[in-house]
């Protein structure tokens, strides 16, 4: 590593730690329903979209209510976006002509937009229309992203009530964070990329002649207000086949160290917004500093092992499938941030990094988007870890666990259980069922332990909602577009159901008051706790395959063996 490379590291850390108490602080603001600088100018488009759906905004839900509401949001979405792909070549907005999506890459699309995973099994510039990626994908963009800081916010409110029955209304909270959040920052950041050399154009592909007298077609299209959104809202769905590998996607330096910057932006700040909203300041810092070090600790994994002696190759620091733009710190950084963050944009290929670099990869995203995670994911991923650690520290001093005030009982830590577990289970047993069919074998592109990657980071990539591929796997075909989409569909709604019972629990539990026996989690002891139980619970649970995969990959490398 270079001495900037170090020096970006702690600007990047610096800026984020910076950045979390102002957008924390005016992002509680406004889910307290509390005057900003931003509703005088935009408070009419929010009142605009209650009258229009009819909405009430003085009326609250309970967790049932609250659920069905996000549900139905959800199957219409869906239902919407299928019809938007299957249904482009007829609309407008589609200079190239493109043809209408196949049903079941269709139906993966629509699940993995409405899900904030934005996995693509095609390629973006030959498969989806302008207003498709407009009007469907970029929609949806903003949409799960508000879906996902909606369901952070209605945890807050229920552990923070006391004796309540609601938990907060599900519309009110989604149209603002779009209203006050997502729309202004990514109206700013998408001319900010317009003036980085993004694209954002609705003229058609241009055809040119290169050096070599060949004809080569040029894609081109709106594509900076799609990159702001994907990386605020932590989706990563690029306009591009190639991410933000692509310069029209990502064109400078200076763009590729924003886009990072603002994947973590939200996430981040949602810790400050719900210390505050819980009346636990310190605590929500601990959060933070949870997610900062978890970040820090892996990644320096990830460099080390990409900056060592490859004994293959005899060679360290290899430029393989890295983005020759930004270099070998750029790429293994934004691939540590994007896997952290459950966003799926990438600048390099993953299947390209170091065994081990690629095994952090998907540990990363095994351990349940807890490492500032999507919006709003993160924040509700962590939350589920508090409430389990706080639980095996009841157990260890045996009384009732308590957090901030509230007792932790066994139907509680049951729906935790359930949204911690689930999406483990739908990683296993989607990759087990994969390695050993053989229409699921014919779609890798390697054999031996990168194989099994392909598959593991596949399932993995998908049940956490993060989207980002391992490259060399075909999964644009029947079989993996529905068996993928059930992932997605359990890694979303599989944590979320069983956290909107929990906020609704905990609504409804009076205050107990702090005493000699209550496990304080505003310290330094709780954070060392906290990362102890997430480690444990995802070194057990997914060390196995692991072994299967990166950890034989590197232990054969070292040996200088390939397959």
């Amino acid at each position: 590593m270079k001495v900037n490379d170090f020096i970006q590291f702690i600007v990047f850390v610096a800026l984020l730690i910076a950045i979390t108490p102002p957008l924390g602080k005016f992002m509680a603001r406004v889910f307290q329903g509390q005057t900003t600088f931003l509703h005088k100018p935009l408070g009419w488009l929010e009142r605009l979209t209650y009258k229009i759906s009819g909405v009430n905004p003085r009326e609250e839900m309970t967790w049932k209510g609250y659920a069905i509401a996000f549900m139905v949001f959800h199957v219409v979405g869906a239902l919407v976006l299928m019809a938007f792909q299957m249904t482009q070549a007829w609309l407008p907005l589609n200079p190239q002509g493109l043809a209408n999506v196949s049903w079941h890459s269709a139906l993966n699309t629509s699940v993995s937009f409405i899900t904030n995973t934005n996995w693509q099994g095609y390629s973006g510039e030959v498969t989806m229309s302008y207003l498709t990626q407009m009007a469907g994908l970029a929609v949806q963009n903003f949409l799960s992203a508000a879906c996902g800081i909606a369901v952070a916010i209605a945890l807050t409110r229920g552990i923070a009530r006391r004796s309540s029955a609601s938990i907060g209304n599900f519309w009110v909270d989604t149209t603002r964070a779009v209203v006050y959040i997502l729309l202004p920052v990514c109206v700013i950041f998408t001319i900010v990329l317009v003036g980085q050399g993004v694209v954002q154009t609705f003229s058609k592909y241009i055809d040119v002649t290169t050096l070599e007298g060949l004809k080569q077609t040029i894609a081109l299209g709106p594509v900076a207000s799609q990159v702001a959104i994907k990386m605020f809202g932590t989706n990563g769905g690029g306009f591009f086949n190639a991410n933000a590998a692509h310069p029209f996607e990502n064109w400078s330096p200076l763009s590729n160290f924003l886009q990072m910057l603002s994947i973590f932006s939200i996430g981040s700040a949602l810790t400050y917004t719900y210390g505050l909203m819980t009346n636990s300041r310190k605590h929500g810092w601990v959060l933070f500093a949870t997610m900062l070090f978890m970040f820090v600790a892996l990644t320096s994994i990830s460099l080390v092992s990409e900056y060592s002696t490859n004994p293959v190759f005899q060679q360290a620091g290899l430029m393989e499938g890295k983005e020759a733009r930004f270099g070998v710190f750029n790429s293994v950084f934004f691939s540590s941030i994007t896997t952290s963050a459950s966003c799926g944009a990438v600048n390099a290929m993953h299947s390209s990094l170091s065994p081990l670099s690629g095994g952090v990869a998907m540990l990363n995203m095994m351990l349940g988007e807890i490492i500032f995670g999507g919006v709003g994911a993160g924040l509700y991923g962590m939350l589920l870890f508090v409430l389990l650690t706080v639980f095996i520290a009841g157990l260890m001093v045996g009384r009732t666990p308590e957090y901030l005030g509230k007792k932790i009982e066994a139907r509680d830590m049951m729906m935790v259980i359930l949204a911690i577990l689930a999406p483990c289970a739908s990683i296993l047993i989607g990759t087990a069922i994969s390695a050993v069919s053989p229409i699921a074998l014919a779609s890798l592109g390697n054999k031996g332990p990168h194989g099994f990657s392909e598959i593991l980071y596949a399932f993995t990539s998908v049940a956490a909602n993060n989207g980002s591929a391992f490259a060399g796997l075909n999964a644009n075909t029947p079989y993996y577009n529905l068996m993928l989409a059930v992932a997605m569909l359990i890694g979303r709604f599989a944590i979320i159901i069983p956290i909107f019972a929990v906020a609704g629990s905990l609504a409804q539990k009076k205050y107990s008051p702090p005493s000699s026996g209550t496990f304080e989690t505003d310290t330094g002891l709780f954070a060392l706790l906290l990362v102890g139980v997430i480690l444990i619970v995802g070194a057990l649970t997914f060390l196995p395959a692991l072994s299967l995969g990166p950890i034989v990959e590197h232990l054969m490398m070292l040996k200088g063996q390939t397959f």
